[in-house]
């Protein structure tokens, strides 16, 4: 193997640098924080403006990744410091116990099922649980079952052991301890994603006081086969087929109180999302709220007219003021102004609401401080030089996909090759 490349954060962007590089021969260390490499884009259903599915994109890739001869997996690990300059960087990662010996487990599931002890799902954007000893998701890469120390009643109390006594593979370790791993690496790539805004800081909005107020990614969970509805179109609060929906735009995005960029793809992933509800339930009345209509991409423009055309979506040109809850507790009613008509006020009711969130970026401000690197005034990874977008302020260290600047998937995937390429050009002598 040739030098050494740290990628950290194990998503589409991660996935496809950890790809490139490996494949130019660099020895790839893919550091990822949760049990399975994937990220955002396999909660989701489908992808726009084409509706592919997003698995069948990504699963293949994380297989590739898990398989490529170059690049080494470090999941539930974390970056613990960075010493030294390009292109001798010291990188030491924290590997947390799984208190599951991965040599060992099968992934069959039978400590799963057998564990008594329920929490809300992560994957699942808490609208099921899942058990203290899980794996994230039917497809994750490595298919091996974690143990949630904070859960487990063996680790905090001392009581039950049920999953080490169904476990035929003696995988169950509750004596294991996290593991530091010293990298000598070349360069770093950063690509840690996104995270959705915590929209209950938004009481006008609805969330967590309606309970058919959801986000946009629970509603992606909620249309795929394998979430928690078996993709059956269902409300929370009665488990009722809707029959109208309202998307509400710019949720915490484009406001100084908050965040005052443009989180990017809310205008295409709302837009794809009320046609796959009008696929799933034929005759649903969706309404789109929105502040300007961002359709810049390829085909996008396209996308819009035909949700229009075809499943008859609705686009209000305006930000809604409150939601609150609906008669009897279901559905909501959203009150806002109408554009163009002296701002008369309306009321409007809907089974259910979709919350279009910001997008912030991961760990930025952590990983600022641990790799030496500056973030702009939103908090992204700054680049010295717009000729080169995925540079960041220090030598060796580069930075892809949103952690970068909020963008969707085809760019990312783009971005990320880019870092991937520069890695090359500067280890090679060609950079800067």
């Amino acid at each position: 193997m040739g030098a050494k490349v740290v990628v950290l954060g194990g998503g589409i962007a991660g996935i496809q640098a950890a790809l490139d590089l490996g494949d130019m021969g660099f020895e790839v260390h893919l550091v990822e924080r949760t049990p399975s490499i994937g990220g955002h884009m396999a909660q989701l259903d489908k992808t726009f403006p084409t509706n592919d599915c997003s698995m069948c994109i990504l699963s293949p890739k994380m297989i590739m990744c898990a398989d490529h001869p170059n690049i080494i997996l470090h999941t539930y690990s974390e970056l613990e410091r960075v010493e030294g300059e390009f292109p001798n960087f010291k990188v030491t990662i924290r590997e947390k116990a799984r208190y599951v010996d991965v040599s060992r487990c099968t992934g069959c599931g039978d400590c799963v099922a057998k564990c008594p002890v329920k929490v809300p799902s992560e994957f699942e954007e808490g609208l099921i649980e899942r058990k203290a000893i899980y794996m994230p998701f039917p497809q994750s890469v490595p298919r091996k079952v974690t143990i949630d120390a904070t859960k487990c009643r063996m680790i905090t109390q001392k009581k039950c052991g049920v999953c080490k006594k169904v476990c035929k593979a003696g995988a169950i370790d509750y004596d294991q301890k996290d593991r530091l791993i010293v990298i000598d690496a070349s360069a770093i790539v950063v690509s840690t994603g996104f995270a959705v805004m915590d929209v209950s800081v938004l009481p006008q909005f609805g969330y967590g006081i309606c309970k058919d107020v959801v986000t946009s990614i629970q509603f992606e969970r909620i249309l795929c086969a394998s979430g928690p509805t078996g993709g059956h179109l269902r409300r929370p609060s009665d488990g009722a087929e809707p029959k109208s929906l309202a998307f509400i735009q710019c949720v915490g995005s484009r406001d100084a109180r908050t965040h005052a960029y443009c989180s990017s793809v809310c205008c295409m992933y709302a837009t794809k999302e009320s046609i796959l509800a009008g696929e799933h339930c034929p005759g649903i009345k969706s309404t789109i709220f929105y502040m300007d209509m961002r359709a810049v991409g390829k085909g996008f423009q396209e996308f819009v007219q035909r949700a229009q055309r075809s499943y008859g979506v609705r686009y209000i040109n305006s930000r809604p003021a409150k939601i609150q809850p609906g008669e009897d507790g279901k559905g909501a009613l959203v009150s806002y102004e109408r554009r163009g008509a002296g701002g008369e006020p309306v009321t409007e009711p809907f089974d259910m609401v979709v919350l279009c969130p910001a997008l912030e970026p991961k760990s930025n401000a952590q990983l600022a401080v641990l790799l030496g690197i500056e973030m702009d005034a939103d908090g992204f990874f700054r680049s010295p030089d717009p000729a080169h977008p995925a540079d960041s302020t220090r030598k060796g260290i580069f930075a892809c996909g949103f952690s970068n600047a909020p963008m969707d998937i085809p760019d990312t995937v783009a971005q990320a090759s880019s870092a991937a390429a520069r890695v090359a050009e500067l280890i090679f002598g060609g950079g800067y």
